[in-house]
C-alpha cells in the first residue's frame, strides 16, 4: 500500500510554490520521495527568496524560474527548458493565483480581468503546454488548485469566484478530454488556511477580542478553526500518485467541512 502512495522518481511543476500553500505541497512532494520539485515565480527576486525558503527547509532538488503563466509564448519556453534540464514533467500543480477583493460593481473590467488571467487562463495555459508529452507517454497527473469559491459566492470575489468556477469545470474537461491517455486532472479545494496572507485576518483585536472575519470562520468550520497549509500535503500527494489512477475529474475538498454545515445557530 505504501508504495502506491509514493512518488519516488516523479517529477513536480507547481505554479507560483514560492509560499503558503504551493510551498506546503512542495514539501509534501519531497518527504513522498519526488525527485525535483520545480516551481516558477514572477520575478528574480521572489525566485531568489522563494529557493532560500527551500534551503531552510532542506530541500535541494528544487529548481526555480521566472515565468508568467498567464505568457503562452513564457510557458512553452519554460517547459521545454524544464525538459531540457530536468526531465519529463510527471506532475503539474496549477496553483498560481491572486484574489481582489472589491465590491463587483466597484471593480474595474480590468481588475476582473486579471483574476480571470492568472486563475483560470494561466491553468489552461500551462496545462496544454504539458498534456502532449502525458499523451505520448500515457501518463501524467494535472492538479488544479481550486476553491471553496469553486462552489459558494461571497461578497467582494466576483471574479476569484468566476475563475474557480471555471477552474473546476476546466478540471472536468481535462478528465474528459485526456481521460483516455492515462492522465488524471483533478483538484484541490482548500479552506480558509493559516497563512502569512490571512494572519491580519486572525489577529486580535484591541479589546483582546477575535476579529471579525476569524470568528465567522470558526463558527462555519466544523473544525472549528483554520486548517494549516501542511493539511493539504496528504491530499496533494493522494492526487499525484498511482492510488488516484482511477480518481479522475473530482475537486477534493479539503476545507475542515466548511462545505458539509450550515453552521451554529445564533
Amino acid at each position: 500500500m505504501k508504495s502506491i502512495f509514493s512518488l519516488e522518481g516523479k517529477n513536480a511543476w507547481i505554479t507560483g510554490a514560492a509560499y503558503g500553500i504551493g510551498f506546503a505541497i512542495a514539501k509534501a512532494y519531497v518527504e513522498a520521495g519526488a525527485h525535483m520539485i520545480v516551481f516558477n515565480v514572477r520575478s528574480e527576486e521572489a525566485k531568489e527568496k522563494a529557493l532560500q525558503s527551500y534551503k531552510e527547509a532542506d530541500i535541494e532538488n528544487v529548481r526555480g524560474y521566472v515565468c508568467d503563466v498567464t505568457n503562452e509564448e513564457e510557458v512553452a519556453a519554460l517547459v521545454e527548458r524544464i525538459h531540457q534540464e530536468v526531465g519529463q514533467i510527471d506532475i503539474l500543480v496549477n496553483n498560481a493565483g491572486i484574489i481582489k477583493r472589491i465590491p463587483m460593481h466597484e471593480m474595474k473590467r480590468e481588475e476582473f480581468q486579471q483574476v480571470i488571467d492568472i486563475d483560470l487562463v494561466g491553468p489552461f495555459i500551462c496545462a496544454k503546454a504539458v498534456v502532449p508529452e502525458m499523451m505520448e507517454r500515457r501518463e501524467g497527473k494535472i492538479i488544479n488548485v481550486c476553491s471553496m469559491m469553486s462552489e459558494l459566492g461571497r461578497e467582494t470575489v466576483s471574479a476569484y469566484a468566476a475563475a474557480k468556477g471555471g477552474l473546476k469545470m476546466l478540471t472536468r474537461n481535462i478528465c474528459s478530454e485526456y481521460g483516455g491517455y492515462n492522465i488524471q486532472c483533478n483538484g484541490i479545494g482548500p479552506g480558509y488556511i493559516a497563512t502569512p496572507q490571512t494572519a491580519p485576518l486572525r489577529e486580535r483585536q484591541a479589546d483582546g477580542s477575535r476579529h471579525p472575519f476569524d470568528a465567522f470562520i470558526c463558527a462555519k468550520t466544523p473544525a472549528g478553526r483554520w486548517l494549516n497549509p501542511d493539511e493539504l500535503g496528504g491530499p496533494a500527494v493522494f492526487l499525484a500518485s498511482k492510488a488516484s489512477d482511477a480518481v479522475n475529474g473530482h475537486i477534493l475538498y479539503v476545507d475542515g467541512g466548511i462545505l458539509a454545515y450550515i453552521g451554529k445557530q445564533p
